[in-house]
């Protein structure tokens, strides 16, 4: 007879706690702490240039830009993430009494890898689709000049637009603020881009 190993089950609060400890970066999803894979240079770059450019292109204006490290609380659905790149507009609304957590972003970025599209592309996106001031969800191919940008109509209804190709012009609906792909994949080499 084999035994099964049970995993254990985490509160939010007992991950914060693990997690301002630890070493290296996990995700909380409904009770497991699942730990992130780290990523390629090319994953980095991508997210780099996304975010100096949209952060350069909002210059003055009421809008917080986020990278890697600040952490997404998404209460419905029980989840805590780290999404690649964040926008809110106004203030952030935090959780807890640190402001390591926010809940209200109005558009978020992911750069996609092998690793991780189909989670970005399904669960994640559900989850992301629960926060009332979230808008715009933009996925980025590391391996090709492709993205994938999803927008949120008046209706509730999502719509999906694909941008594909060096030269093609990625536009954003609820901000003033468009990216030629070129720009998007800049020191970008997809020789290099075997995995994460």
């Amino acid at each position: 007879m084999q035994l099964e190993t049970q995993k254990p089950h985490y509160t939010p609060e007992e991950y914060l706690e693990l997690e301002e400890k630890a070493e290296y970066k996990s995700e909380y999803r409904d009770g497991e702490i699942v730990p992130m894979t780290g990523g390629t240079t090319n994953h980095n770059q991508i997210a780099g240039n996304f975010y100096a450019n949209l952060k350069f292109s909002l210059k003055g204006q009421n809008y917080r830009v986020y990278i890697g490290d600040v952490r997404l609380w998404i209460p419905k659905y029980r989840q805590h993430t780290y999404p690649d790149v964040m926008l809110i507009q106004g203030q952030p609304v935090y959780t807890g009494t640190s402001t390591t957590t926010v809940m209200n972003p109005l558009l978020i970025a992911e750069v996609l890898s092998k690793s991780t599209q189909n989670y970005d592309q399904g669960n994640k996106f559900l989850y992301y689709r629960s926060i009332p001031e979230f808008k715009e969800y933009i996925l980025i191919d590391q391996y090709q000049y492709h993205v994938m940008h999803y927008l949120k109509i008046d209706d509730g209804k999502w719509i999906f637009d694909e941008i594909e190709g060096e030269f093609a012009i990625l536009s954003f609906e609820t901000i003033d603020f468009q990216i030629v792909l070129t720009e998007l994949y800049e020191q970008v080499n997809f020789a290099e881009s075997d995995e994460d």
